[in-house]
């Protein structure tokens, strides 16, 4: 915690963002990945992801392609804890090694690569944040509304009350009638109360009812926090970085 504290006002005055988020760490068989995500003006472009092993050297990751979110899709079990180490895909998929050999490449991924996808993947999948907390422009860009108080408690026990911060999918497919009751500026998410499967969230009351915490059962270990009439939210992810496939069984 030290460590972090100390060197990630460094990782935002070196790389000159506006914001940095410590997003989580990936637990690995014989290491751990500590991640940052660095945040410009407009909150919706796509962030500056960060990686450390030790919390004080931090390495930028590259933006992740739909190649990458594919071939990472491919690869199952736990996290080594070594970027450089190389899964052999002739051995969990023989089509998207053959393909790889007639475009030129060698047919392996490397764990920085899978660990590029994953953290896309888990923001993507679970990635929240409370209803009205960021505003849209009329020109598309989105920001932090600097009107926002928090929810209310009984606001704040609703899934409808928040949202999946990435581009919204299932907005597209409203109705004309459901979009009237919508704010433009605010309502310009999807919310979680459509999440499939459902019962994939679990909300709890914390410290007396003052602390409300969802957990995301889809990929453990992630964890969002709010307190209610406040500004203060936020998410964090501390787990192996594998989706938890079994889940509609266990509901």
């Amino acid at each position: 915690r030290a460590a972090l504290g100390a060197s990630l006002p460094l990782v935002q005055r070196d790389y000159r963002f506006e914001r940095v988020w410590f997003w989580g760490c990936i637990q690995g068989l014989h290491g751990a990945y500590y991640i940052a995500e660095g945040l410009g003006p407009d909150r919706a472009a796509p962030r500056s992801r960060l990686y450390s092993l030790n919390c004080l050297d931090w390495s930028l990751l590259t933006p992740a392609t739909k190649e990458i979110l594919a071939l990472a899709e491919q690869v199952k079990g736990r996290f080594q804890g070594d970027p450089s180490f190389e899964y052999s895909l002739a051995e969990i998929n023989t089509e998207a090694a053959a393909r790889l050999v007639e475009s030129g490449k060698e047919p392996v991924i490397k764990e920085e690569t899978r660990l590029i996808a994953t953290i896309e993947q888990i923001d993507r999948a679970v990635g929240i944040v409370p209803r009205g907390a960021f505003v849209k422009t009329p020109l598309g860009s989105v920001h932090e509304n600097k009107h926002f108080e928090g929810l209310s408690l009984v606001e704040a026990k609703k899934l409808s009350s928040y949202f999946h911060f990435t581009k919204p999918v299932h907005l597209k497919n409203k109705t004309l009638l459901e979009k009237a009751d919508l704010d433009p500026s605010t309502d310009f998410l999807d919310s979680l109360e459509h999440d499939i499967p459902r019962g994939s969230w679990s909300i709890q009351l914390e410290q007396g009812g003052s602390v409300v915490v969802l957990r995301s059962l889809l990929w453990l270990g992630l964890t969002f926090y709010h307190v209610p009439m406040t500004k203060q939210f936020g998410y964090v992810y501390f787990g192996t970085g594998e989706k938890n496939l079994d889940l509609p069984f266990m509901l």
